[in-house]
């Protein structure tokens, strides 16, 4: 018999079927390579060219305010044909519009309504179906659902003209609804992969345990395992390492497919092509980015194991046991239960704080993105490559600071909500420098406060650094909060309020452009939506926090033996 099989009975079975089998490095890298697939997505589509594509489609489609009868693109065969038009021709500034859904909204924020639009979809999604993942075999078969759904969303775009450029919006709906969720759902593989680590320290120390034998014969004495001090402090420890590297990898194939879409758009850009389709170049990308996708999530469907939860409920004990009514009875039943989450939540003090706290840094994060983006693109006259070439310079600096902030917590002793505080204040600084640009002194520099197109690359890079301690740190705090047996739902509490808070953050910037014809001012907004945060990660307690949920856990389990339950995992 193995060590590893000699251990294993030290993992208590709560439930019949339950996966306590240790965590292997296969297992690791088929959670790593999701991140590799999709991140590449999340970055280069959501992140860089569904912005672009949905604002060039509707630039195409779009008039000047000032004289419906002027295109904002030159037509095709004249001396400037599939340039963008900035000025109205009479040097003043002017807002390019589109008719859309009867409404006329500027092409700025055509792009900022739709990401709103699809951030709400994908948190009404995560409320409705995420507590699947927390039954049965549900978790890897939903991870995989909508990672395919979401590889042909996107390659679908290579269909997306602009004569039916109102199907975009559609398009980006689905797919970063499909995106979410996924990474929803490998986000609740964490906590599980690290309860079940066992490293070579572990190995030692359960070699040379004299009462190891009794803890194999009495389970209940291990179910105290997750508020041992020593175990909690080497979860919190595994749990950012895992998530760093996860974040770098996904960040280091973001980089590699950002430098081949630059090739793709050079080459395109010796061509009569991308002057006669402005838009094409990008949706072969997108294209491309699918087939990335779906072809790295491949080694994800082979390598990670499903780690069941406990069996749904059947509906025989329900109302709703004829044929044609399951569909609405499991979804009842995900509604309830992300409910009862969301109650078991606000029993949690510092859960509240955190959830509300990542609500509005997340928020800040998205509408910066997108609105950096925006800005680049019609503000300061970028071409498509130019962007492309901030965006690599972001991701680059995300991947130095996914592995960069763990070592300098550990040179410096610094604890992961130290981290995100610190990133919280790096953030700042771009809506800030922003901001200059309305001090006359500084305007009349003619450079500094986001004047020159240069200046951009700069905040690039301290966004990418702020990037990579946030995406790594935020779920390493929030994993030791979740009481065991709910991680999915309450990592689905954790996307669906990551996610709805960006629904707001765009759309108010949206409303902003649309008012004012300049997205500088939005930089207020900004400034005062990324120090909100600040206070209240400050006075998150993680350790009180570890020990409330464990807490929570062990009433729970108390409970369910004591309502005559039987402890199934001991029939093994």
């Amino acid at each position: 018999m193995s060590f590893d099989e000699a251990v294993r009975p030290r993992q208590r079975t709560r439930y019949k079927g339950e996966d306590t089998s240790p965590t292997t490095p296969r297992e690791l890298n088929g959670w790593y390579s999701y991140a590799i697939a999709a991140e590449v997505f999340a970055v280069v589509g959501v992140g860089l060219f569904l912005p672009v594509v949905l604002e060039q489609l509707s630039r195409e489609n779009g008039v000047f305010f000032s004289d419906r009868s002027k295109p904002c693109v030159t037509p095709p065969g004249s001396a400037d044909s599939g340039r963008l038009r900035v000025r109205a021709g009479d040097g003043r500034e002017e807002q390019c519009i589109v008719k859309f859904l009867g409404a006329e909204i500027t092409t700025a924020s055509f792009a900022m309504y739709t990401s709103s639009a699809a951030v709400l979809v994908q948190a009404v999604t995560l409320v409705c179906f995420s507590s699947f993942a927390d039954h049965g075999p549900y978790r890897k078969k939903m991870l995989l659902a909508f990672a395919y759904a979401g590889s042909i969303v996107s390659a679908l775009f290579i269909f997306i003209t602009p004569g039916v450029y109102f199907l975009a919006p559609f398009l980006v709906i689905i797919g970063v609804t499909c995106l979410g969720c996924s990474f929803t759902l490998l986000n609740a593989f964490l906590p599980l992969l690290v309860s079940n680590h066992i490293d070579n320290a572990s190995r030692s120390e359960d070699r040379s345990s004299s009462d190891h034998e009794l803890e194999a014969l009495n389970p209940e004495s291990t179910s105290t395992r997750r508020s041992d001090p020593e175990k909690l402090t080497r979860d919190l420890e595994r749990s950012a390492k895992i998530s760093s590297k996860g974040v770098g990898l996904g960040y280091a194939a973001a980089v590699f497919v950002q430098v081949f879409s630059i090739i793709v758009l050079f080459l395109f850009s010796k061509t009569s092509i991308s002057t006669n389709n402005p838009s094409l170049p990008i949706r072969v990308i997108l294209f491309l980015v699918g087939i990335w996708w779906a072809s790295f999530t491949i080694p994800t469907l082979l390598w990670l194991r499903p780690r069941p939860g406990p069996p749904l409920p059947t509906q025989s004990k329900t109302p709703f046991s004829r044929r044609g009514n399951t569909f609405l009875f499991y979804t009842l039943f995900s509604l309830r239960s992300f409910w009862h989450t969301l109650k078991k939540a606000l029993r949690l003090r510092q859960v509240i704080i955190f959830l509300i706290a990542w609500f509005l840094l997340s928020d800040a994060i998205a509408t910066i993105s997108g609105t950096a983006v925006l800005f680049a693109r019609t503000e300061l006259q970028m071409g498509t490559i130019a962007v492309a070439l901030l965006s690599i310079t972001s991701i680059g600096c995300g991947m130095f600071g996914a592995f960069i902030w763990p070592r300098a917590a550990a040179a410096y002793s610094l604890t992961p909500k130290t981290v995100l505080i610190l990133c919280v204040a790096a953030m700042e600084v771009i809506p800030l420098y922003g901001l200059l640009g309305y001090i006359p002194f500084v305007k009349a520099l003619g450079f500094g406060g986001l004047q020159k197109p240069w200046e951009i690359y700069p905040l690039g890079v301290v966004h990418g650094l702020v990037m990579g301690g946030i995406s790594s740190y935020a779920r390493s705090v929030y994993a030791p909060l979740i009481p065991e047996g709910s991680e999915a739902a309450f990592f689905a509490l954790y996307a669906v309020t990551d996610k709805g808070s960006s629904a707001f953050g765009p759309a108010l910037v949206g409303w902003i452009v649309d008012r004012a014809g300049t997205i500088r001012p939005a930089f207020a907004f900004l400034a005062v939506l990324v120090l909100l945060p600040g206070p209240l990660l400050w006075r998150l307690d993680v350790e009180k926090g570890r020990e409330d949920a464990g807490r929570m856990a062990a009433r729970e389990r108390e409970f369910v033996v004591g309502d005559g339950g039987e402890d199934e995992g001991n029939e093994d």
